[in-house]
């Protein structure tokens, strides 16, 4: 929890975890629609690409990474129509590896991505509970909605109840909350209860044997993100150590990574996620699946600001790390979604 031991400290330096600028309007998103789009002969040049001997990947990452989500979805209808097959299942034949995994990601539309994630994260043994804090952590309540009706769609089975079954205690708890899709996402802030939650927060954490933690679950799933700031930075003026500092020992494991991500993504979204995108990179080997779902699920929302982070938090642009982290044509596509640096 260091980088929260940090947050308000660092707040008005150029370094750490800044506060996210108050709303800003206009597109964030790398990728963009292709003005001069015809679904008919994108589709023409893939089934080329396709059956070319060996395979012509560079046409797919020109053709995939190029087009908007919505643009994708028309490519898949018109393919479909000219060979009778759907394209997800020609690309999986013809491509393999983290490449085939990003294509296949950016043909799904992106609650059905977030569907897919939810779900490979809960299956076989064990259960990446570090996919499921980043997805419902970050998601608004319409995306959360929309991921769940995919979910239930693809899968027949409903999310909530497979949470359930792979989750326990106040991970299990604060999952299911965000679940509901029933959080505030007013950018007007109340003083008065901002000044109460943070209140009950020290009161909860510091000032009792062993954190309450229906508390902690409570305010942080349910306040806005803009509320939520508004409360850490009174809980600042409770405790001289801070919010974290409290925290520390207090909780571990992957409930205190769910609440740390609450946080982080409200006081700056797109840091989150260049922290994230860091940590994959970081040490000795690259977790793509990381890098991949990051990468394209932010791609037509706000993969601008988180390269925009990323340079400012470790002074080298995200390309840069990814020429250096990847390869072949794995790293050719996830650049292709990023743009030039």
């Amino acid at each position: 929890m260091a980088f929260l031991q940090k947050l308000f400290q660092q707040s008005n330096k150029d370094e750490g975890f800044k506060p996210a600028p108050i709303v800003e309007t206009g597109y964030f998103g790398t990728v963009k629609a292709d003005p001069n789009f015809n679904a008919q002969n994108d589709a023409a040049k893939l089934k080329k690409a396709i059956e070319t001997k060996g395979v012509d990947e560079a046409t797919i990452v020109e053709v995939i990474a190029k087009r908007s989500n919505a643009q994708r979805q028309q490519i898949k209808e018109a393919y479909k129509q000219s060979t009778g097959k759907p394209l997800a299942d020609a690309l999986k034949k013809a491509l393999k590896s983290e490449f085939e995994e990003v294509v296949l990601a950016l043909l799904m539309t992106p609650s059905e991505y977030d569907a897919f994630e939810m779900k490979s994260a809960m299956k076989g043994a064990g259960t990446n509970e570090a996919v499921l804090n980043e997805i419902l952590g970050t998601r608004s309540n319409k995306e959360i909605t929309a991921l769940k009706t995919a979910y239930k769609e693809v899968y027949g089975e409903l999310l909530e109840e497979n949470i359930k079954s792979d989750i326990k205690g106040d991970l299990e708890t604060t999952l299911l909350a965000l679940c509901k899709a029933t959080r505030s996402e007013d950018r007007n802030i109340d003083d008065g209860v901002a000044k109460s939650d943070a209140k009950a927060l020290f009161e909860a954490g510091e000032n009792r044997i062993g954190t309450v933690c229906s508390v902690l679950i409570d305010i942080l799933t349910n306040r806005s993100e803009a509320q939520l700031c508004k409360v850490l930075q009174y809980y600042g003026q409770l405790s001289k150590d801070g919010f974290a500092k409290d925290l520390e020992g207090e909780l571990h494991g992957n409930f205190e990574d769910c609440l740390m991500t609450l946080v982080k993504s409200a006081w700056n979204k797109p840091a989150y996620f260049a922290e994230r995108l860091h940590l994959a990179m970081k040490g000795i080997g690259t977790t793509t699946d990381t890098l991949t779902r990051i990468i394209v699920s932010r791609s037509e929302i706000d993969l601008l600001k988180i390269m925009q982070e990323y340079k400012r938090m470790y002074g080298k642009s995200l390309q840069e790390d990814l020429l250096k982290e990847t390869s072949g044509d794995y790293e050719k596509i996830v650049l292709a979604i990023c743009g030039a640096p």
